[in-house]
């Protein structure tokens, strides 16, 4: 068994939250793929590149990543055993030859020393127990002047989704969505937060940019509301309340989402997020930024 250090996240992410997104990567995707794009510019990927993708989920970004380094390789690494038999199973499907997936904790990962020229992740960085040491060992797998790009999320009630959950607190217990600096999806929210651990990490040339995407939640508003209200923290609520509070909560949900239902009837809410790009350093000092 791989070494685990951050023990809730691997236990979410091997039961029911991880079997909720391994079933629905089709949907997961359609919310998130708008960066992916962004994040893989950011980090340059191109040619013979070695690509780490942290927190891979279902593959998508490791395979995108792969076809960009055509004759080099993209490894996915991921905490969870469902979503990876997923990210496996669509690899060989699309016949994308030059890629594989590992079951393991970033923060402690034996990788070796300095085989990759890119580590990415698409919202996979922000739940680690300790993250400077996190992020110090994804750098010792980088080689020098080696870059890391990441897209995490910006201030809760600047993301669609918070804010359709938010409606419901006049029914459902919902509380805040987290801090910056605190574990957690909002962890490193803020900016600066960003820039203190990859510098403490190691990494140079650190920037922070704001990114945003809109994402398809659903076919229609009641569609998006089921899928909302069947994630982690939608069925946390619902199971604290009565079946009278889930019913209206369904209702307010499906009515808040019909605002953001577009021409065709889908759901599409606004995600704002940041993406991070950092160097490792190279043997004689300041990394080499290198461009898409």
């Amino acid at each position: 068994m791989p070494d685990i250090v951050n023990t809730e996240q691997d236990q979410a992410w091997n039961g029911p939250e991880g079997a909720h997104w391994a079933r629905n990567q089709d949907r997961w995707n359609a919310v998130n793929e708008g960066f992916d794009e962004p994040l893989l510019d950011a980090a340059g990927v191109t040619g013979e590149d070695r690509v780490l993708d942290l927190g891979c989920g279902s593959g998508q970004t490791t395979r995108r990543a792969a076809l960009r380094a055509p004759r080099g390789h993209a490894l996915g690494l991921d905490l969870s055993g469902p979503m990876l038999a997923e990210a496996r199973s669509r690899a060989e499907r699309e016949g994308v030859a030059n890629v594989s997936f590992a079951q393991g904790d970033a923060q402690v990962h034996a990788f070796e020393t300095g085989v990759f020229d890119a580590a990415v992740s698409r919202y996979g960085v922000m739940f680690f127990a300790d993250p400077v040491a996190a992020f110090g060992n994804v750098g010792r797998a980088l080689r020098p002047g080696g870059r890391l790009a990441f897209v995490c999320p910006a201030d809760a009630m600047l993301n669609g989704w918070v804010t359709a959950m938010a409606a419901l607190r006049e029914v459902l217990p919902v509380g805040d969505f987290g801090q910056p600096g605190l574990p957690g999806m909002f962890s490193l929210a803020a900016p600066d937060r960003i820039g203190d651990v990859l510098a403490a990490a190691g990494f140079v040339d650190i920037d922070v940019n704001q990114v945003r995407a809109y994402g398809t939640w659903g076919q229609d508003a009641e569609d998006a509301a089921e899928f909302l209200l069947g994630t982690g923290p939608g069925r946390h609520l619902m199971d604290l309340a009565d079946p009278t509070a889930r019913a209206r909560a369904r209702g307010i949900l499906t009515d808040h989402l019909r605002a953001h239902e577009a021409a065709d009837g889908t759901v599409r809410l606004l995600s704002t997020s940041w993406l991070a790009t950092a160097d490792r350093p190279c043997a004689a000092g300041r990394a080499r930024i290198r461009h898409a």
